[in-house]
């Protein structure tokens, strides 16, 4: 088993090379800098998601190389990343799949593409007439935004304020330094702040949303406030920031690769598995992971209980042994078995909201401007270790 670095510069400016090198020479390999290991084949990483003994990282463990000092700083941030869906323990996570997943059913899913169709086309009227946009800021990041706000039940006038708030979430995620993390904790408790008031009304006025979901089971003691206004500042930055990186990282793979964009232009009936295509060369999560509840062996290795594994989904998405020429974008590409939501217990709750609303986007944006194309020299990428990245803008011109 080999160690390597994945924090060099080159390897965060573009990691698959060295994924690529990584998972032909130790597919089980060690990151010192991470303190835990790192899964590189699609076998690998499907079997991992799917064992009941590997936990998810409940990210107030990433928080824990910090110091004494910081971590009681942050210890309101702790407390609520600990109360969030995914990241608590696995009957509390079933609790709370429960009470949600039939709003995030296809079918119901579905009904929703009227509205989604409705704010596309509002967000495209407001820059026609300019000739150009940032895609980021006009399409990417307000469609989910307003679609998940309105699933919970947020008022319409208050959805700028839900971006501001979930980009400095974001951090949470992320490798961030303190500065960020304490302005991630800053929003946070006021998105907290702002839900307890919205909490309140709908125990007076109930109303068709999720809010009123909650309260309802508040009253019959499933869950606590402090549980509803943890996970609804979950819902709200999981349900459209993984959604407009999927739209921005989507239209710049297909600039990218002017073929497949004639092609898709061509025949809109490829925009469903346009959307897989995008997923796996691009997709959500660069790594999702797992932590080792009790001794278990991992890709022929035996760990003890306590190690971390980081999932290279991105590396698992271009493995060479499930798809074929896995670094060309080919949105006819069947089978295409990627990893990019997860799988198993804790897969992605609003994975077919996210296909959806990507869809519906593309469908519209490439019917509406058929001569749609970059205005920007080099893409304007944030990198996100470890693995990551994002964009910060992506000017287009029709």
């Amino acid at each position: 088993m080999r160690s390597y670095d994945i924090f060099t510069p080159e390897a965060m400016a573009e990691p698959m090379p060295l994924l690529h090198r990584i998972r032909a020479e130790s597919p089980v390999s060690q990151v010192p800098q991470l303190g835990a290991y790192l899964l590189t084949r699609h076998a690998d990483i499907v079997a991992a998601l799917k064992d009941r003994r590997l936990d998810t990282a409940n990210l107030g463990k990433g928080l824990e190389r910090l110091s004494a000092a910081e971590q009681e700083e942050l210890l309101p941030l702790r407390r609520s990343i600990q109360l969030w869906m995914g990241h608590t323990d696995p009957a509390d996570h079933v609790r709370f799949q429960q009470l949600l997943k039939r709003y995030f059913t296809p079918v119901t899913v579905d009904a929703l593409r009227p509205r989604v169709r409705e704010i596309t086309h509002e967000l495209l009227d407001a820059v026609a007439p300019h000739g150009r946009m940032d895609v980021v800021k006009d399409l990417a990041y307000p469609l989910p935004a307003n679609v998940i706000a309105e699933i919970l039940g947020m008022p319409t006038g208050d959805r700028l304020q839900l971006q501001v708030w979930s980009r400095d979430i974001l951090a949470v995620f992320q490798l961030a330094d303190m500065d960020r993390l304490r302005q991630a904790q800053r929003s946070v408790l006021e998105m907290q702040d702002y839900l307890r008031v919205l909490v309140e009304q709908r125990r007076r006025q109930p109303r068709e949303d999720i809010l009123s979901m909650f309260v309802a089971a508040e009253r019959d003691g499933t869950v606590t406030e402090d549980e509803i206004v943890a996970n609804c500042v979950l819902l709200l930055f999981a349900g459209h920031e993984t959604t407009a990186g999927l739209i921005a990282n989507g239209l710049r793979l297909l600039f990218d690769n002017p073929d497949q964009l004639a092609l898709l232009r061509s025949d809109p009936t490829l925009t469903a598995p346009a959307v897989e295509e995008m997923l796996r060369c691009d997709g959500p999560a660069g790594v999702i992971v797992r932590v080792s509840g009790e001794p278990v062996e991992v890709a022929g290795h035996a760990f003890p209980a306590g190690e971390q594994f980081y999932l290279a989904m991105l590396a698992g998405n271009r493995d060479p042994d499930v798809f074929e020429e896995p670094d060309r974008f080919d949105i006819t590409r069947k089978p295409n078995r990627h990893t990019a939501f997860g799988m198993g217990a804790f897969y992605c709750l609003g994975a077919a909201l996210a296909r959806m609303e990507a869809d519906e986007c593309f469908r519209i944006l490439l019917d509406r401007f058929p001569h749609l194309r970059p205005a920007y020299q080099r893409p304007d990428l944030h990198v996100a270790p470890p693995l990551g990245h994002r964009l910060v803008t992506l000017d287009v011109e029709f």
